[in-house]
């Protein structure tokens, strides 16, 4: 691969802007590296982890979004450590979790493809909900998260942090599932063009169930972990809405639907991690810091000339039917 082939890979930007803020870390503090890559590969996976959720679900075309994933990551906390204290197992507490996120997802799919709900409107209404399920478990909550687990998510073999290893695994495999599989094709196929798709004989409602189920279930993982690893707490996953949207755009994947970079979460993840770095080291708030990353991520849309919308054929009201699903039916993904 020439120089110029990688740099039109999309994925290759985040890392490549983690990289300099990496630099200008360096450069303010003025202390060695090692100890910051390996603080934000400590952080990253969670982040990385909910990213492909919602990766998946832009994926699936123009208006589907899940804004749940803050509020479930809050919920799945507080149910996973509750249930890992109840029964002595830190398994049923992870699984408990991702339960959590599993049923939140299934009432925003409901209300998406049964009610035809607009995906945005649904999974905010889902939110809420959870939102409000958390603040009454968190009233008088006293488990403690398992010490076990804590120390296993702390592990860091080679100096690099169990969980990414982990993780990176799990990226590896969603690559492998968008590339190989039935459902990977079917959905970029949907992301592409839902009417083309459906057309073609692709089960669409199927699949978007399954895309809404994945991103809930990725997201009840990351609060069932993130509570053991920090503390439960109802604002556990209040920062990772607008971060999980910010590192699938800033990754590489359209915001329009078709195309999943699942590395390009990774380089987006470092570097929103490293942003937060930079950005405390000098000393900006909260707001000021929601307020640099709302303006990359518009910034990244300009760029991708509205999210990547630019150029794509929409299927003509013809005599003719679609081919059947097959190689025209099979987007090729390169950029993965």
């Amino acid at each position: 691969m020439n120089l110029r082939a990688l740099f039109t890979r999309p994925w290759i930007w985040g890392f490549l802007a983690a990289l300099l803020v990496w630099l200008v870390i360096l450069a303010v503090s003025g202390q060695g590296g090692g100890q910051t890559v390996s603080l934000a590969l400590s952080l990253a996976p969670y982040l990385v982890l909910v990213g492909v959720g919602q990766m998946l679900v832009v994926t699936a075309g123009p208006g589907n979004i899940d804004v749940s994933v803050g509020p479930v990551i809050s919920l799945a906390g507080f149910v996973s450590v509750a249930a890992a204290s109840t029964t002595g197992s830190v398994t049923l507490g992870i699984l408990a979790g991702i339960a959590a996120g599993l049923a939140v997802a299934t009432v925003s799919a409901t209300g998406i493809l049964g009610l035809s709900m607009p995906p945005i409107i649904a999974t905010l209404a889902t939110g809420l909900m959870a939102s409000s399920c958390t603040l009454v478990m968190a009233e008088g909550f006293t488990a403690v998260p398992d010490s076990g687990l804590r120390r296993l998510l702390n592990l860091r073999p080679a100096g690099v942090p169990l969980t990414a290893v982990a993780v990176a695994v799990l990226t590896v495999l969603i690559v492998l599932l968008l590339r190989g599989t039935t459902y990977g094709r079917s959905l970029t196929a949907i992301g592409q063009s839902a009417r083309a798709a459906e057309r073609a004989g692709i089960p669409v409602t199927r699949v978007l169930a399954a895309t809404y189920l994945a991103s809930g279930a990725l997201a009840g993982l990351a609060g069932a972990l993130l509570a053991t690893y920090i503390a439960p707490a109802p604002d556990l996953g209040t920062r990772y809405l607008l971060d999980s949207i910010a590192v699938v755009v800033i990754g590489g994947t359209l915001i329009s639907g078709g195309r999943a970079v699942p590395v390009g979460i990774w380089g987006g993840a470092l570097f929103f991690i490293l942003l937060d770095g930079l950005v405390n080291l000098v000393g900006w708030s909260t707001a000021a810091q929601n307020l640099l990353k709302g303006s990359l991520v518009l910034f990244v849309l300009f760029l991708a000339g509205g999210g990547g919308r630019t150029g794509r054929t929409p299927l003509r009201r013809t005599g003719h039917r679609p081919p059947v699903p097959g190689a025209s039916a099979t987007p090729t993904n390169p950029d993965n």
